[in-house]
């Protein structure tokens, strides 16, 4: 998982400290099913997720990792959720802290497959049958699955 480009110049200037950044979800439901992808380092299966770059819109960040991490490319429907994702601590010593907009897509072509070595799998799951994921994964899809015309976040 590369680390971008931007994140390396900050942690030049700050070292180890707590780093905010913003991530992005793309949680894609086609025919009742939902696009994974099994992620190269820890191999949890996780809906395709990254990082939004400086100056880019939210919806077009996670339409890009759609592109590059799962050869898909897919429509947002709508906001699912606004929430902060728990301080993450990785083994080099960084901190961060992700405040994550996960969107609802809509399927519209590509075959999924690990696009970009930053996972090692990409497929589809019936929505009854999801492999386990972590509690904020499974939020994220049960927020993008639930109908809802709102965006749901923390009160």
């Amino acid at each position: 998982m590369a680390t971008p480009e931007f994140i390396l110049h900050l942690r030049d200037k700050i070292g180890h400290d707590p780093l905010w950044l913003m991530g992005v979800t793309a949680v894609v439901e086609h025919e009742g099913r939902v696009l994974l992808v099994r992620r190269a380092d820890d191999g949890a299966w996780t809906p395709v997720t990254g990082i939004i770059d400086p100056g880019e819109e939210p919806a077009r960040a996670a339409t890009r990792e759609l592109a590059e991490e799962a050869g898909v490319v897919g429509e947002p429907v709508r906001i699912a959720s606004v929430r902060m994702g728990p301080m993450v601590t990785y083994i080099n010593g960084d901190m961060t802290q992700y405040i994550g907009v996960s969107f609802l897509y809509r399927w519209v072509s590509g075959e999924p497959f690990p696009a970009d070595g930053e996972n090692t799998e990409a497929r589809w799951f019936p929505v009854a049958e999801l492999p386990p994921m972590s509690e904020e994964h499974r939020l994220n899809v049960a927020h993008a699955l639930s109908g809802e015309e709102a965006a749901y976040f923390v009160r």
